[in-house]
């Protein structure tokens, strides 16, 4: 068994079919995302730039990003400077962080509004969120270009790792809330039925795969076998990539279709 891991792994040919099929996998998605942001577009054309207008734009971006990265796996996994590589896998990240806590923003918004509180600060809070992480994954990426030490790839996996976890707790928070609220609606109605589907799938489905994300990264910071950010790791990149990220994306752009 460990000889045909091993064989697969460092098989030119199977890197390349994973890599490429992840690449297909990304586009597909993003390629959703863009006809939903386009569908949108043509229905709410009077209502400007809205929530839902920026996740669907983030996904199309974050997707389409990461397609082209497995596209061209070899350049990327094979840069000189590791820190370029880490740059180049972990932007798309972040950008699915910022996707996945604007939806939060949103359930937080409708709940607070349902309850007639205050929505000031809650984009404050959003707004902060993502700048805190934005500024410290820049700073972890300098400290890998000036010290490029296990150390601070190790940093560098458990802040990402507390990050999704946070991101997952947001989630069955803002989310079971938001749920529970619905459910005790008083009014039974087709449309409250399916808020309540959406809500309910969206919220297992981005609890699960971010806390998967945060179990993975974490343990990977420890064990370098299960290191992500390597050319011989496909079958690695395959699952965690497709049940973190493709799988999960592809789910709540299905749900919240229009």
């Amino acid at each position: 068994m460990a000889n045909w891991w091993d064989n697969v792994n460092e098989s030119t040919q199977w890197q390349n079919g994973i890599f490429f099929f992840l690449c297909g996998a990304y586009a597909l998605v993003s390629a959703f995302a863009l006809v939903q942001l386009v569908r949108i577009q043509m229905r709410s054309r009077d209502y400007g730039w809205t929530t839902q207008k920026a996740f669907h734009l983030i996904n199309f971006l974050v997707h389409g990003v990461r397609a082209v990265l497995f596209g061209f796996h070899h350049q990327v996994f094979l840069m000189h400077l590791k820190v370029f590589c880490w740059i180049l896998l972990d932007l798309p990240g972040l950008l699915f962080f910022s996707a996945y806590t604007l939806l939060l923003l949103f359930w937080a918004q409708i709940y607070h509004e349902s309850r007639s509180l205050p929505t000031d600060k809650l984009r404050k809070t959003f707004i902060a969120a993502n700048v805190a992480v934005y500024l410290a994954q820049v700073v972890i990426w300098v400290c890998i270009w000036v010290n490029d030490k296990s150390t601070v790839d190790l940093v560098g996996n458990i802040f990402m790792a507390v990050v999704s976890f946070i991101v997952a707790l947001g989630f069955l928070h803002h989310g079971g809330r938001l749920f529970v609220m619905l459910k005790r609606f008083p009014i039974e109605s087709k449309s409250r039925s399916k808020k309540l589907y959406e809500v309910g799938s969206v919220t297992a489905i981005c609890f699960t795969c971010f806390l998967i994300r945060c179990i993975v990264v974490g343990v990977s910071a420890f064990d370098r076998d299960l290191r992500l950010d390597v050319l011989n790791r496909p079958v690695q990149n395959l699952f965690y990539y497709m049940v973190v990220e493709i799988i999960p994306s592809a789910l709540v752009l299905f749900i919240l279709r229009t």
